[in-house]
Protein backbone atom coordinates (compact mmCIF):
# COMPACT_ATOMS: atom_id res chain seq x y z
CA UNK A 1 0.00 0.00 0.00
CA UNK A 2 1.13 3.36 -0.80
CA UNK A 3 -0.07 6.88 0.49
CA UNK A 4 -0.32 10.42 -0.37
CA UNK A 5 -0.09 13.03 3.08
CA UNK A 6 -1.76 15.93 1.94
CA UNK A 7 0.81 19.03 3.64
CA UNK A 8 1.17 21.74 1.03
CA UNK A 9 -1.62 24.51 2.10
CA UNK A 10 -1.35 27.52 3.65
CA UNK A 11 -3.11 26.71 6.94
CA UNK A 12 -4.79 30.61 6.22
CA UNK A 13 -7.54 29.93 9.51
CA UNK A 14 -4.37 29.08 11.30
CA UNK A 15 -2.54 32.45 10.81
CA UNK A 16 -0.74 33.58 11.73
CA UNK A 17 0.95 30.84 13.61
CA UNK A 18 1.81 29.15 9.91
CA UNK A 19 3.02 32.46 8.95
CA UNK A 20 6.13 30.69 10.43
CA UNK A 21 5.15 27.02 10.59
CA UNK A 22 3.43 24.76 8.53
CA UNK A 23 0.34 23.31 9.55
CA UNK A 24 1.71 19.34 9.10
CA UNK A 25 4.43 20.21 11.93
CA UNK A 26 2.25 21.51 14.42
CA UNK A 27 3.04 19.56 17.24
CA UNK A 28 0.41 17.65 19.52
CA UNK A 29 1.89 16.28 22.87
CA UNK A 30 5.71 16.79 21.53
CA UNK A 31 5.02 14.93 17.79
CA UNK A 32 4.30 17.21 14.59
CA UNK A 33 0.87 16.02 12.96
CA UNK A 34 2.75 14.91 10.06
CA UNK A 35 4.71 12.39 11.95
CA UNK A 36 1.46 11.28 14.19
CA UNK A 37 0.08 10.45 9.86
CA UNK A 38 3.27 8.68 8.69
CA UNK A 39 3.19 6.23 12.27
CA UNK A 40 -0.67 5.95 11.40
CA UNK A 41 -0.11 4.66 8.21
CA UNK A 42 3.33 2.56 8.88
CA UNK A 43 0.76 0.77 11.18
CA UNK A 44 -2.04 0.40 8.85
CA UNK A 45 0.75 -1.46 6.52
CA UNK A 46 1.63 1.39 4.37
CA UNK A 47 4.93 0.43 2.62
CA UNK A 48 5.57 3.88 0.71
CA UNK A 49 4.57 7.33 1.29
CA UNK A 50 4.56 10.59 -0.28
CA UNK A 51 4.25 14.01 1.12
CA UNK A 52 3.11 17.17 -0.90
CA UNK A 53 4.23 20.07 -0.21
CA UNK A 54 4.09 24.16 -0.88
CA UNK A 55 4.00 27.02 1.83
CA UNK A 56 7.14 26.33 3.66
CA UNK A 57 8.03 23.51 2.32
CA UNK A 58 11.70 23.43 3.65
CA UNK A 59 10.83 23.12 6.83
CA UNK A 60 8.94 19.76 6.36
CA UNK A 61 12.06 18.77 4.01
CA UNK A 62 14.20 19.31 7.08
CA UNK A 63 11.72 17.35 9.70
CA UNK A 64 11.63 14.68 7.57
CA UNK A 65 15.11 14.15 6.58
CA UNK A 66 15.92 14.62 10.50
CA UNK A 67 13.83 11.53 11.09
CA UNK A 68 13.97 7.83 10.51
CA UNK A 69 10.44 6.69 9.95
CA UNK A 70 10.70 3.31 9.04
CA UNK A 71 9.62 3.36 5.83
CA UNK A 72 10.55 5.55 2.88
CA UNK A 73 8.98 8.99 2.68
CA UNK A 74 9.14 11.06 -0.45
CA UNK A 75 8.70 15.09 -1.10
CA UNK A 76 6.75 16.26 -4.14
CA UNK A 77 7.16 19.94 -3.98
CA UNK A 78 4.39 22.30 -5.99
CA UNK A 79 5.72 25.43 -7.13
CA UNK A 80 2.39 26.47 -7.33
CA UNK A 81 -0.72 24.56 -4.66
CA UNK A 82 -2.16 22.43 -6.92
CA UNK A 83 -5.25 20.64 -5.06
CA UNK A 84 -5.35 17.43 -3.98
CA UNK A 85 -6.18 16.40 -8.02
CA UNK A 86 -3.45 17.98 -8.97
CA UNK A 87 -1.24 16.61 -6.13
CA UNK A 88 -2.18 13.14 -7.03
CA UNK A 89 -1.59 13.30 -10.92
CA UNK A 90 1.74 14.75 -10.17
CA UNK A 91 2.86 11.85 -8.44
CA UNK A 92 1.96 9.45 -11.56
CA UNK A 93 4.93 7.59 -11.60
CA UNK A 94 5.03 7.06 -7.86
CA UNK A 95 1.47 4.95 -7.59
CA UNK A 96 1.72 1.54 -9.11
CA UNK A 97 -1.17 -0.87 -10.02
CA UNK A 98 -2.86 -0.94 -6.22
CA UNK A 99 -5.29 1.28 -4.71
CA UNK A 100 -3.63 3.95 -2.77
CA UNK A 101 -4.40 6.24 0.54
CA UNK A 102 -4.82 9.85 0.48
CA UNK A 103 -5.02 11.43 3.79
CA UNK A 104 -5.32 15.30 4.63
CA UNK A 105 -2.10 16.44 7.33
CA UNK A 106 -4.09 18.44 9.09
CA UNK A 107 -7.10 15.70 11.34
CA UNK A 108 -6.12 13.97 14.26
CA UNK A 109 -7.78 10.21 14.43
CA UNK A 110 -7.94 6.87 15.55
CA UNK A 111 -9.62 5.50 12.22
CA UNK A 112 -7.81 2.20 11.84
CA UNK A 113 -7.00 2.99 7.98
CA UNK A 114 -5.48 -0.54 7.74
CA UNK A 115 -9.18 -1.85 7.63
CA UNK A 116 -10.36 1.19 5.35
CA UNK A 117 -7.94 0.22 3.06
CA UNK A 118 -9.21 -3.89 3.15
CA UNK A 119 -12.69 -2.65 3.27
CA UNK A 120 -12.13 -0.69 -0.22
CA UNK A 121 -10.68 -3.31 -1.44
CA UNK A 122 -13.27 -5.64 -0.77
CA UNK A 123 -15.87 -3.44 -3.03
CA UNK A 124 -15.26 -2.64 -6.63
CA UNK A 125 -15.92 0.72 -6.76
CA UNK A 126 -12.98 2.90 -7.88
CA UNK A 127 -13.01 5.42 -4.66
CA UNK A 128 -14.08 5.22 -1.12
CA UNK A 129 -13.99 8.20 1.19
CA UNK A 130 -13.83 7.23 4.93
CA UNK A 131 -17.26 9.64 6.18
CA UNK A 132 -18.57 10.14 9.47
CA UNK A 133 -21.62 12.10 11.28
CA UNK A 134 -19.96 14.67 12.18
CA UNK A 135 -23.33 18.09 12.09
CA UNK A 136 -20.79 21.08 11.80
CA UNK A 137 -18.90 19.20 8.68
CA UNK A 138 -21.78 17.00 7.13
CA UNK A 139 -21.93 18.05 3.05
CA UNK A 140 -21.85 14.81 1.66
CA UNK A 141 -25.14 12.78 0.46
CA UNK A 142 -24.79 9.27 1.21
CA UNK A 143 -27.37 6.86 0.64
CA UNK A 144 -29.04 3.79 2.32
CA UNK A 145 -26.08 1.11 0.66
CA UNK A 146 -23.34 3.71 1.63
CA UNK A 147 -22.88 5.07 -1.62
CA UNK A 148 -21.71 8.69 -2.19
CA UNK A 149 -24.63 9.97 -4.39
CA UNK A 150 -23.70 14.16 -4.36
CA UNK A 151 -21.69 17.15 -2.76
CA UNK A 152 -23.87 19.90 -0.91
CA UNK A 153 -20.99 22.57 -1.45
CA UNK A 154 -20.95 22.03 -5.23
CA UNK A 155 -25.18 22.24 -4.96
CA UNK A 156 -25.87 18.73 -5.97
CA UNK A 157 -29.58 18.65 -5.70
CA UNK A 158 -31.18 16.67 -2.69
CA UNK A 159 -31.43 13.47 -3.09
CA UNK A 160 -34.66 11.28 -1.85
CA UNK A 161 -35.62 11.91 2.13
CA UNK A 162 -34.15 9.05 2.53
CA UNK A 163 -30.51 9.58 2.01
CA UNK A 164 -28.36 11.59 4.57
CA UNK A 165 -25.87 13.84 4.97
CA UNK A 166 -22.33 13.07 6.46
CA UNK A 167 -19.11 14.46 6.87
CA UNK A 168 -16.06 13.63 4.63
CA UNK A 169 -13.01 12.69 6.79
CA UNK A 170 -10.04 13.50 4.59
CA UNK A 171 -9.22 10.30 4.03
CA UNK A 172 -9.67 8.53 0.73
CA UNK A 173 -8.57 5.33 -0.97
CA UNK A 174 -8.42 5.45 -4.78
CA UNK A 175 -7.96 3.07 -7.13
CA UNK A 176 -4.83 3.78 -9.71
CA UNK A 177 -6.79 4.03 -12.99
CA UNK A 178 -8.41 7.07 -11.62
CA UNK A 179 -5.10 9.00 -11.76
CA UNK A 180 -5.84 9.08 -15.50
CA UNK A 181 -8.34 11.09 -15.05
CA UNK A 182 -7.04 13.93 -13.35
CA UNK A 183 -5.35 17.00 -15.73
CA UNK A 184 -1.48 17.47 -15.60
CA UNK A 185 0.37 20.18 -14.28
CA UNK A 186 -2.82 22.18 -13.41
CA UNK A 187 -5.02 22.67 -10.08
CA UNK A 188 -7.74 20.43 -9.87
CA UNK A 189 -10.37 19.33 -6.97
CA UNK A 190 -10.68 15.87 -6.67
CA UNK A 191 -14.41 16.68 -5.66
CA UNK A 192 -14.83 17.48 -9.41
CA UNK A 193 -13.09 14.20 -10.38
CA UNK A 194 -15.70 12.21 -8.12
CA UNK A 195 -18.63 14.33 -9.80
CA UNK A 196 -17.75 13.26 -13.01
CA UNK A 197 -17.78 10.11 -12.16
CA UNK A 198 -21.25 9.43 -10.40
CA UNK A 199 -22.60 11.35 -13.45
CA UNK A 200 -21.21 8.65 -15.79
CA UNK A 201 -22.68 5.86 -13.41
CA UNK A 202 -19.67 5.04 -11.28
CA UNK A 203 -20.10 3.82 -7.94
CA UNK A 204 -17.95 5.82 -4.74
CA UNK A 205 -18.23 4.33 -1.56
CA UNK A 206 -18.71 5.55 2.21
CA UNK A 207 -16.92 4.19 4.73
CA UNK A 208 -19.28 5.46 7.59
CA UNK A 209 -16.97 4.88 10.33
CA UNK A 210 -18.33 5.34 13.96
CA UNK A 211 -17.17 5.40 17.97
CA UNK A 212 -13.83 6.79 16.87
CA UNK A 213 -11.97 9.80 17.49
CA UNK A 214 -11.65 12.36 14.69
CA UNK A 215 -10.26 16.17 15.02
CA UNK A 216 -10.04 18.84 12.29
CA UNK A 217 -7.09 21.12 13.56
CA UNK A 218 -7.11 23.56 10.78
CA UNK A 219 -8.17 26.53 13.70
CA UNK A 220 -6.79 27.51 17.13
CA UNK A 221 -9.70 26.27 18.72
CA UNK A 222 -9.70 22.92 17.07
CA UNK A 223 -6.19 22.34 17.20
CA UNK A 224 -6.12 23.29 21.10
CA UNK A 225 -9.31 21.12 21.45
CA UNK A 226 -7.14 18.02 19.39
CA UNK A 227 -4.08 18.88 22.01
CA UNK A 228 -6.69 18.32 25.06
CA UNK A 229 -8.36 15.58 23.67
CA UNK A 230 -4.19 13.65 23.18
CA UNK A 231 -3.06 14.53 26.71
CA UNK A 232 -5.72 14.79 29.33
CA UNK A 233 -6.79 11.31 29.75
CA UNK A 234 -3.03 10.91 30.61
CA UNK A 235 -2.70 13.19 32.68
CA UNK A 236 -5.82 12.27 34.88
CA UNK A 237 -3.87 8.98 34.76
CA UNK A 238 -0.72 10.44 36.68
CA UNK A 239 -2.80 12.84 38.79
CA UNK A 240 -4.96 9.61 39.64
CA UNK A 241 -3.37 6.74 39.11
CA UNK A 242 -5.81 3.98 39.15
CA UNK A 243 -8.95 5.24 37.95
CA UNK A 244 -9.36 4.85 34.21
CA UNK A 245 -10.85 8.25 32.75
CA UNK A 246 -14.01 8.15 31.11
CA UNK A 247 -15.79 11.38 29.61
CA UNK A 248 -13.90 14.65 30.36
CA UNK A 249 -16.20 17.51 31.06
CA UNK A 250 -14.91 21.15 30.44
CA UNK A 251 -16.14 23.84 33.11
CA UNK A 252 -14.59 27.77 31.48
CA UNK A 253 -13.51 29.46 35.15
CA UNK A 254 -13.86 33.06 35.52
CA UNK A 255 -10.49 34.98 34.48
CA UNK A 256 -8.15 37.21 35.70
CA UNK A 257 -6.46 40.08 34.04
CA UNK A 258 -4.62 38.31 31.83
CA UNK A 259 -5.05 37.03 28.31
CA UNK A 260 -5.24 33.29 29.74
CA UNK A 261 -7.97 31.13 30.01
CA UNK A 262 -8.57 28.42 32.76
CA UNK A 263 -10.17 25.44 32.53
CA UNK A 264 -11.38 22.73 35.25
CA UNK A 265 -11.37 19.10 33.71
CA UNK A 266 -13.86 16.29 35.31
CA UNK A 267 -13.84 12.79 34.75
CA UNK A 268 -17.13 12.70 37.44
CA UNK A 269 -14.91 11.82 40.03
CA UNK A 270 -11.80 13.79 40.07
CA UNK A 271 -10.81 17.34 38.26
CA UNK A 272 -7.83 19.16 37.42
CA UNK A 273 -7.12 22.58 36.54
CA UNK A 274 -5.84 23.83 32.71
CA UNK A 275 -4.60 27.07 31.90
CA UNK A 276 -4.26 28.11 28.39
CA UNK A 277 -1.73 30.74 26.98
CA UNK A 278 -2.54 30.20 23.43
CA UNK A 279 -0.69 28.92 20.54
CA UNK A 280 2.93 29.84 21.65
CA UNK A 281 5.20 29.19 18.57
CA UNK A 282 8.29 30.55 20.13
CA UNK A 283 8.64 29.53 23.53
CA UNK A 284 12.07 31.56 24.32
CA UNK A 285 10.74 34.45 26.92
CA UNK A 286 7.31 33.61 26.44
CA UNK A 287 5.13 33.22 29.68
CA UNK A 288 3.87 29.59 29.66
CA UNK A 289 7.83 28.76 29.81
CA UNK A 290 7.82 31.10 32.77
CA UNK A 291 4.96 29.57 34.26
CA UNK A 292 6.47 25.89 34.29
CA UNK A 293 9.69 26.49 35.00
CA UNK A 294 9.03 28.77 37.92
CA UNK A 295 5.90 26.75 39.12
CA UNK A 296 7.94 23.66 38.43
CA UNK A 297 10.50 25.23 40.82
CA UNK A 298 8.58 26.59 43.52
CA UNK A 299 6.96 22.99 44.19
CA UNK A 300 10.34 20.79 44.47
CA UNK A 301 11.63 23.64 47.26
CA UNK A 302 8.12 22.87 49.29
CA UNK A 303 6.49 26.06 48.47
CA UNK A 304 2.31 25.78 48.80
CA UNK A 305 1.82 25.89 44.98
CA UNK A 306 -0.12 23.78 42.54
CA UNK A 307 1.86 20.48 41.33
CA UNK A 308 2.15 21.16 37.61
CA UNK A 309 1.44 17.38 35.91
CA UNK A 310 1.84 18.51 32.43
CA UNK A 311 2.59 21.35 29.94
CA UNK A 312 2.66 21.87 26.20
CA UNK A 313 4.80 24.64 25.19
CA UNK A 314 3.74 25.22 21.76
CA UNK A 315 0.14 24.92 22.65
CA UNK A 316 0.25 26.60 25.36
CA UNK A 317 -1.46 24.29 27.72
CA UNK A 318 -0.59 23.73 31.22
CA UNK A 319 -2.44 21.16 33.71
CA UNK A 320 -2.00 21.18 36.89
CA UNK A 321 -3.37 20.28 40.30
CA UNK A 322 -7.03 22.02 41.58
CA UNK A 323 -7.32 24.35 44.22
CA UNK A 324 -10.82 24.54 44.00
CA UNK A 325 -12.42 27.65 44.01
CA UNK A 326 -11.87 29.69 47.11
CA UNK A 327 -9.26 32.44 47.53
CA UNK A 328 -8.15 34.64 50.01
CA UNK A 329 -10.27 37.93 49.11
CA UNK A 330 -13.34 35.49 49.42
CA UNK A 331 -11.90 34.13 52.82
CA UNK A 332 -11.45 37.22 54.80
CA UNK A 333 -14.88 38.31 53.62
CA UNK A 334 -16.74 35.56 55.24
CA UNK A 335 -14.49 35.85 58.76
CA UNK A 336 -16.38 37.91 60.99
CA UNK A 337 -13.47 37.85 63.18
CA UNK A 338 -10.84 40.19 62.70
CA UNK A 339 -8.51 37.95 64.71
CA UNK A 340 -9.17 35.23 62.44
CA UNK A 341 -7.95 37.56 59.42
CA UNK A 342 -4.92 38.85 61.13
CA UNK A 343 -3.93 35.08 61.62
CA UNK A 344 -4.83 33.96 57.93
CA UNK A 345 -2.41 36.76 56.82
CA UNK A 346 0.43 36.22 59.31
CA UNK A 347 0.17 33.05 57.70
CA UNK A 348 0.51 34.10 54.35
CA UNK A 349 3.51 36.61 55.09
CA UNK A 350 5.22 33.56 56.57
CA UNK A 351 5.29 32.15 53.37
CA UNK A 352 6.43 35.63 51.58
CA UNK A 353 9.25 35.08 53.74
CA UNK A 354 10.03 31.42 53.06
CA UNK A 355 9.21 32.78 49.08
CA UNK A 356 11.74 35.24 49.15
CA UNK A 357 14.59 32.70 50.85
CA UNK A 358 13.76 29.77 50.43
CA UNK A 359 13.02 29.78 47.23
CA UNK A 360 15.53 32.62 45.83
CA UNK A 361 18.22 29.33 46.18
CA UNK A 362 18.43 27.63 42.72
CA UNK A 363 16.53 30.48 41.06
CA UNK A 364 17.64 30.43 37.35
CA UNK A 365 16.66 33.96 36.41
CA UNK A 366 16.63 32.97 32.84
CA UNK A 367 13.25 31.25 33.47
CA UNK A 368 11.68 34.96 33.68
CA UNK A 369 9.74 36.90 31.28
CA UNK A 370 10.13 41.00 30.69
CA UNK A 371 12.89 40.98 33.10
CA UNK A 372 15.50 39.03 34.76
CA UNK A 373 14.96 41.36 38.15
CA UNK A 374 12.66 43.61 39.83
CA UNK A 375 15.43 45.98 38.47
CA UNK A 376 15.49 50.26 37.67
CA UNK A 377 14.01 49.50 34.44
CA UNK A 378 11.38 47.75 35.57
CA UNK A 379 10.22 50.08 37.82
CA UNK A 380 10.52 52.68 35.46
CA UNK A 381 8.79 51.67 32.90
CA UNK A 382 6.62 48.47 33.67
CA UNK A 383 5.35 50.77 36.46
CA UNK A 384 6.16 54.69 36.02
CA UNK A 385 5.10 54.93 32.57
CA UNK A 386 3.06 52.28 32.93
CA UNK A 387 0.67 54.30 34.97
CA UNK A 388 1.22 57.24 32.94
CA UNK A 389 0.29 55.65 29.80
CA UNK A 390 -2.37 53.59 30.62
CA UNK A 391 -3.54 55.45 33.43
CA UNK A 392 -2.83 59.15 33.51
CA UNK A 393 -3.21 59.86 29.88
CA UNK A 394 -5.15 56.44 28.86
CA UNK A 395 -7.59 56.30 31.47
CA UNK A 396 -7.94 60.11 33.00
CA UNK A 397 -7.33 61.51 29.35
CA UNK A 398 -4.69 63.68 30.82
CA UNK A 399 -1.92 65.20 28.43
CA UNK A 400 0.51 64.56 30.88
CA UNK A 401 4.26 64.11 29.54
CA UNK A 402 7.02 61.64 30.80
CA UNK A 403 9.55 64.75 31.40
CA UNK A 404 6.73 66.19 33.80
CA UNK A 405 7.35 63.47 36.37
CA UNK A 406 10.76 61.98 35.41
CA UNK A 407 12.36 63.32 38.99
CA UNK A 408 10.41 61.77 41.05
CA UNK A 409 10.21 58.83 39.19
CA UNK A 410 13.86 58.41 39.50
CA UNK A 411 14.18 58.92 43.22
CA UNK A 412 11.17 56.66 43.62
CA UNK A 413 13.23 54.09 41.87
CA UNK A 414 16.47 54.74 43.96
CA UNK A 415 14.98 55.17 47.14
CA UNK A 416 13.09 51.53 46.25
CA UNK A 417 15.61 49.51 45.32
CA UNK A 418 18.23 50.89 47.82
CA UNK A 419 16.21 50.62 50.65
CA UNK A 420 15.20 46.98 48.87
CA UNK A 421 15.85 43.50 50.67
CA UNK A 422 16.68 41.41 48.23
CA UNK A 423 15.08 37.65 48.10
CA UNK A 424 12.77 36.38 45.30
CA UNK A 425 9.36 37.66 44.89
CA UNK A 426 6.19 37.00 43.31
CA UNK A 427 5.15 40.37 41.57
CA UNK A 428 1.32 40.13 42.11
CA UNK A 429 1.04 38.43 46.14
CA UNK A 430 -2.70 39.96 46.15
CA UNK A 431 -5.14 38.41 47.87
CA UNK A 432 -7.00 36.40 44.42
CA UNK A 433 -3.82 34.94 43.98
CA UNK A 434 -3.86 32.92 47.86
CA UNK A 435 -6.31 29.99 47.23
CA UNK A 436 -7.33 27.93 49.94
CA UNK A 437 -8.31 24.66 50.20
CA UNK A 438 -8.79 22.59 53.16
CA UNK A 439 -7.39 25.51 55.59
CA UNK A 440 -4.18 25.81 53.73
CA UNK A 441 -3.39 28.36 51.43
CA UNK A 442 -1.60 28.61 48.11
CA UNK A 443 0.27 30.56 45.52
CA UNK A 444 -0.69 30.90 42.12
CA UNK A 445 -0.27 32.88 38.96
CA UNK A 446 4.04 33.01 39.85
CA UNK A 447 5.07 33.22 36.24
CA UNK A 448 6.23 36.76 37.05
CA UNK A 449 8.49 36.02 39.75
CA UNK A 450 11.91 37.32 39.78
CA UNK A 451 14.92 38.35 42.25
CA UNK A 452 13.70 42.22 44.04
CA UNK A 453 12.90 43.95 46.61
CA UNK A 454 11.01 41.51 49.05
CA UNK A 455 9.04 44.36 50.55
CA UNK A 456 6.99 44.90 47.11
CA UNK A 457 5.23 41.42 47.63
CA UNK A 458 4.61 42.88 51.10
CA UNK A 459 3.26 46.10 49.91
CA UNK A 460 1.30 44.00 46.84
CA UNK A 461 -0.88 42.29 50.16
CA UNK A 462 -1.43 44.64 52.44
CA UNK A 463 -2.91 47.44 50.34
CA UNK A 464 -4.46 45.14 47.89
CA UNK A 465 -7.93 46.89 46.90
CA UNK A 466 -9.45 43.46 46.67
CA UNK A 467 -9.00 43.06 50.01
CA UNK A 468 -9.04 46.90 51.56
CA UNK A 469 -7.53 46.08 54.63
CA UNK A 470 -8.19 48.37 57.52
CA UNK A 471 -5.22 50.82 58.01
CA UNK A 472 -4.78 49.44 61.52
CA UNK A 473 -4.38 45.84 60.85
CA UNK A 474 -2.03 46.71 57.92
CA UNK A 475 -0.07 48.59 60.10
CA UNK A 476 0.15 45.41 62.76
CA UNK A 477 0.85 43.09 59.82
CA UNK A 478 3.49 45.42 58.76
CA UNK A 479 4.98 45.30 62.39
CA UNK A 480 4.48 41.45 62.01
CA UNK A 481 6.34 41.37 58.83
CA UNK A 482 8.81 43.47 59.79
CA UNK A 483 9.49 41.07 63.42
CA UNK A 484 9.79 38.33 61.27
CA UNK A 485 12.12 39.26 58.78
CA UNK A 486 14.54 40.78 61.43
CA UNK A 487 14.89 37.03 62.94
CA UNK A 488 15.04 35.65 59.68
CA UNK A 489 16.94 37.83 57.76
CA UNK A 490 18.95 39.89 60.52
CA UNK A 491 17.77 43.17 58.60
CA UNK A 492 17.23 46.68 60.14
CA UNK A 493 13.99 47.20 60.57
CA UNK A 494 13.65 50.93 59.72
CA UNK A 495 15.33 50.28 56.44
CA UNK A 496 13.00 47.30 55.78
CA UNK A 497 10.00 50.04 56.20
CA UNK A 498 11.54 52.58 54.60
CA UNK A 499 11.93 50.43 51.41
CA UNK A 500 8.42 48.94 52.33
CA UNK A 501 6.93 52.83 52.06
CA UNK A 502 8.14 53.25 48.58
CA UNK A 503 7.22 49.75 47.19
CA UNK A 504 3.56 50.47 48.43
CA UNK A 505 4.02 53.57 45.74
CA UNK A 506 5.57 51.97 43.10
CA UNK A 507 2.79 49.23 43.33
CA UNK A 508 0.00 51.80 44.04
CA UNK A 509 1.31 53.28 40.79
CA UNK A 510 1.11 49.73 38.51
CA UNK A 511 -2.28 48.58 40.08
CA UNK A 512 -3.57 52.08 39.02
CA UNK A 513 -1.64 51.27 35.46
CA UNK A 514 -3.21 47.69 35.16
CA UNK A 515 -6.81 48.75 36.27
CA UNK A 516 -6.71 51.68 33.64
CA UNK A 517 -5.13 49.35 30.92
CA UNK A 518 -7.74 46.26 31.35
CA UNK A 519 -10.76 48.64 31.68
CA UNK A 520 -10.03 50.47 28.66
CA UNK A 521 -8.16 48.73 26.34
CA UNK A 522 -8.99 45.06 27.10
CA UNK A 523 -12.34 46.08 28.01
CA UNK A 524 -12.35 44.64 31.25
CA UNK A 525 -14.77 46.93 32.94
CA UNK A 526 -15.14 45.18 35.79
CA UNK A 527 -11.42 46.16 36.91
CA UNK A 528 -12.25 49.81 36.80
CA UNK A 529 -14.65 49.40 39.76
CA UNK A 530 -11.29 49.46 42.23
CA UNK A 531 -10.01 52.20 40.38
CA UNK A 532 -11.34 54.85 43.15
CA UNK A 533 -9.95 53.12 45.61
CA UNK A 534 -6.37 52.62 44.50
CA UNK A 535 -6.60 56.21 43.42
CA UNK A 536 -7.55 57.63 46.90
CA UNK A 537 -4.76 55.30 48.37
CA UNK A 538 -2.16 56.99 46.64
CA UNK A 539 -2.27 60.11 48.57
CA UNK A 540 -1.32 58.15 51.98
CA UNK A 541 1.60 55.55 50.38
CA UNK A 542 3.07 59.27 49.09
CA UNK A 543 2.87 61.14 52.30
CA UNK A 544 4.60 57.86 54.18
CA UNK A 545 7.29 57.81 51.85
CA UNK A 546 7.93 61.17 52.04
CA UNK A 547 5.87 63.35 49.34
CA UNK A 548 8.66 65.85 49.83
CA UNK A 549 11.12 63.97 47.92
CA UNK A 550 8.55 63.08 45.31
CA UNK A 551 6.62 66.51 44.36
CA UNK A 552 5.72 66.01 40.60
CA UNK A 553 4.19 62.76 41.87
CA UNK A 554 2.33 64.74 44.70
CA UNK A 555 1.14 67.36 42.85
CA UNK A 556 -0.23 65.17 39.92
CA UNK A 557 -2.04 63.19 42.58
CA UNK A 558 -4.27 66.69 43.11
CA UNK A 559 -4.93 66.30 39.69
CA UNK A 560 -6.29 62.71 39.54
CA UNK A 561 -8.42 63.03 42.89
CA UNK A 562 -10.31 66.11 41.45
CA UNK A 563 -10.98 63.73 38.13
CA UNK A 564 -11.57 60.86 40.09
CA UNK A 565 -14.38 62.68 41.98
CA UNK A 566 -16.15 64.27 39.16
CA UNK A 567 -16.94 60.71 37.80
CA UNK A 568 -17.76 62.14 34.28
CA UNK A 569 -18.17 59.79 31.53
CA UNK A 570 -14.86 59.05 29.82
CA UNK A 571 -15.28 59.49 25.91
CA UNK A 572 -14.79 55.90 24.79
CA UNK A 573 -17.82 55.25 27.41
CA UNK A 574 -19.91 55.88 24.50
Amino acid sequence: MKALILAAGFGTRLAPYTNHLPKALFPVGGTPLLGRTIAALKAAGCRDIAVNTHHLAEQIRVYLAANDFGLPVHLSHESNILGTGGAIRRLADFWDNTPFLVVNADILTDIDLGEVYRSHCARSAPVTLVMQDHEKFNQVWVDQENRVVGFERFSDPPPPDRHRKLAFTGIHVIDPDIVGRIPEEKFCDIISIYRELLAEGHSINANVVRNHYWQDVGTPQRFRDAVIDALAPDVFRTAFPGDVPEAIDFLLLAGDGSDRKWYRLSDGRNSIVMADHGITPDPEGSEIRSFVAIGTHLHNRGLPVPRIYRHDEFSGLVFMEDLGNNHLQQAIRQDADGGLIKQRYCKVIDTLLDLSTRAAEGFDPHWTCQSEAYDRNLILNNECRYFLDAFVNGYLNLAVEYEDLAASFETLASRTLENGLTGLIHRDFQSRNVMIRDDRHYLIDFQGARIGPIQYDLASLLIDPYARLHPDLQHELLNYAVEQAKKRLKCDPERFVYGYRHCAVTRNLQMLGAFGFLSRVKGKRLFERWIPTAGNMLADHLRAAGDSDLPELAALFETIRRELSQSRPRPSDH
